[in-house]
């Protein structure tokens, strides 16, 4: 695993041992970003089931000013915080060891907003349209935010999430990426 592209570029990830994570792959992370991108002009970014970070990573990478890691198991922020060591800029991330629920309550107490979410949840426990809608109602996103969700494929998403309308579907293997954008 590897940062694809932008500042980071060519960078080697680590990524957890076993089988309780799946790390997005280069080629499903640059087909991704090249489809809400491929390149940012600064923002903020979530990753609310970081794993390894790769994702957020690669946001900054191309362009985010910021990212925010959530994980709630120590051995995957053991491996976040080493990723972001190899990116010389630790300043540009924050990590929150906690459960995803309570890091949106933490993060909207902290009135912060955000213009790409990342949302790669275990497949078993995705909770995906209740935490977007909590992140509506907590006011974490912007305007312009674009809202990246990683399902198993069989997982059926809806077209619209309150203001939030999928603008893009596509299966990769086992996987499907959904993309949302506010069309209010």
């Amino acid at each position: 695993m590897r940062v694809v592209s932008g500042e980071y570029r060519g960078r080697r990830l680590k990524s957890l041992d076993g089988n309780n994570t799946r790390p997005t792959s280069d080629k499903v992370k640059e087909s991704i970003f090249n489809m809400v991108g491929p390149y940012f002009d600064g923002g903020k970014a979530l990753d609310l089931f970081a794993g390894s970070g790769g994702l957020a990573i690669e946001a900054v990478s191309r362009g985010m000013d910021y990212a925010v890691c959530v994980d709630k198991s120590y051995p995957a922020m053991k491996v976040i915080q080493e990723n972001i060591k190899l990116t010389k800029e630790p300043e540009k991330f924050q990590t929150l060891k906690m459960d995803a629920n309570q890091a949106l309550q933490k993060l909207a107490q902290e009135e912060q907003v955000f213009d790409l979410v990342l949302l790669d949840p275990p497949y078993a426990k995705q909770q995906i349209i209740a935490q977007i809608e909590k992140m509506i109602e907590y006011q974490l996103l912007s305007e312009r935010c674009v809202i990246i969700c990683e399902t198993d494929k069989a997982v059926q998403l809806p077209e619209k999430i309150q203001m939030f309308e999928q603008v893009r579907h596509q299966v990769y293997g086992m996987s499907a990426v959904s993309i949302y954008r506010n069309e209010a």
